[in-house]
């Protein structure tokens, strides 16, 4: 990695860090020790997904017209100020505004770090770059929710503002690490921006197999990560009778999953058509729900019911892995010249109205209908495979495989041209 990857890196971590460090604590925050009741810390959780959806489509244009370090920046700021004056609120119109600030800014700083490391890599070293950015982001949220977890006490409004005071520091320093970074310089749309603003949009949607993908994303987040807080963990405890100290361990499980098996995992995807990976994913994550559906309805002991459970987050820890160094990876070769920003920030927006729906409709339906649960989001996950296979009918040879193109060409001893990245 060179200079500026290594700090692109870090940004990622940090960033992670960061999240990780205050929003499991947000819901207690809010409706505990500010006093401001459960309706209100709902709110908060709501506005962070709305801000998200209202300025990531705003996003992939400032990316695409001023670059990704500037728009990281400035959404470096924004978050800062969000955190800190969130750890200072004591109403509800402050707690929402700052929870505002803070939503929008680390809903930004996801595109604005993926075409950063589009811009630093090339089509032989992207999946490796993305595999790292998605070890670290595991990494920090779950160093961050730790040590945050040490660091407040409920009893003491002060411990909150100490939290979400260093988190704002962070974003700071963080600022000043990205400040020094000095990106390669990235091909721009010819034209008035204002032209490249408005035919951007039409012409991602024109784009079949990003419009593909983007369905393809929906329902792999909406049935995966859309489940994790909320649906799975309720049939957890309703159905299987989990208790919450074990909802820890099995998401202890999902991240020592990831970061364990990333890059032994990263050999094996790097070899194999991008398509077919994902489509893998799918029956990984079928076989997930059916040791769940094991889990709560298939009569074993609690022991048993337990360990199923664990591995059903496990499981679903191995496909992440897989997905990390395919998905970013793709939406990058499908982007034209100079577009990377747009297709991030339009693929980020898919994951964050997915993970809005999925608790919506996941958690009341595990609560009650357990065995129609399972098998929904089984029928989802084999839907998974499905998208994938059809996807890979969409995509170029390169595309989906860009290191058995690099390797045709080699063979033949260098008398054909290598294909230009998509």
């Amino acid at each position: 990695m060179g200079a500026a990857m290594r700090r692109i890196h870090v940004g990622n971590a940090l960033s992670a860090f960061g999240l990780g460090f205050t929003v499991p604590y947000l819901y207690v925050y809010v409706a505990q020790v500010r006093g401001l009741g459960p309706m209100t810390a709902g709110m908060v959780l709501a506005v962070f997904a709305v801000a998200a959806l209202i300025v990531l489509p705003l996003a992939g244009r400032a990316i695409v017209r001023r670059g990704a370090l500037p728009v990281l920046l400035s959404a470096l700021l924004t978050a800062a100020i969000g955190s800190l004056s969130l750890g200072l609120s004591a109403s509800a119109a402050t707690v929402l505004l700052s929870a505002a600030a803070l939503g929008a800014g680390q809903a930004v700083m996801q595109p604005a770090l993926a075409t950063m490391i589009v811009d630093c890599s090339g089509p032989e070293t992207r999946s490796r770059a993305f595999a790292m950015q998605f070890f670290l982001q595991n990494l920090g949220l779950g160093v961050g929710g730790l040590i945050g977890g040490h660091l407040v006490d409920p009893r003491k409004a002060g411990s909150f503002t100490l939290l979400f005071a260093i988190q704002a520091v962070m974003f700071l320093l963080l600022v000043v690490v990205m400040s020094t970074v000095r990106m390669p310089r990235s091909p721009r749309i010819d034209g008035t921006p204002a032209q490249s603003a408005k035919g951007s949009w039409k012409q991602l949607l024109g784009n079949r197999a990003m419009v593909q993908l983007c369905v393809l994303g929906f329902v792999l987040f909406f049935a995966c990560y859309g489940q994790f807080e909320s649906g799975l963990s309720a049939y957890g405890v309703e159905a299987a009778g989990i208790s919450t100290s074990t909802l820890g361990t099995a998401l202890a499980a999902n991240t020592l999953v990831i970061v364990v098996a990333q890059f032994a995992v990263l050999r094996f995807v790097e070899r194999r058509k991008r398509s077919r990976v994902i489509a893998s994913v799918g029956l990984i994550w079928a076989v997930a729900w059916a040791v769940a559906g094991y889990a709560g309805l298939g009569g074993a002991s609690q022991e048993m019911a337990t360990a199923a459970f664990v591995s059903t987050y496990a499981l679903f820890g191995l496909g992440e892995a897989m997905l990390s160094p395919t998905l970013a990876p793709l939406v990058a070769d499908l982007a034209p010249a100079g577009m990377a920003g747009q297709y991030n920030s339009a693929f980020a927006l898919v994951k964050q109205l997915a993970l809005a729906v999925g608790p919506a409709v996941g958690g009341p339906m595990a609560a009650s209908l357990h065995a129609p649960y399972i098998v929904v989001f089984l029928l989802f996950s084999l839907g998974i495979t499905v998208l994938a296979l059809r996807l890979g009918r969409r995509l170029t040879a390169v595309q989906d495989q860009p290191s058995a193109a690099g390797s045709r060409v080699v063979a033949q001893g260098g008398t054909e041209q290598a294909p230009a990245p998509a």
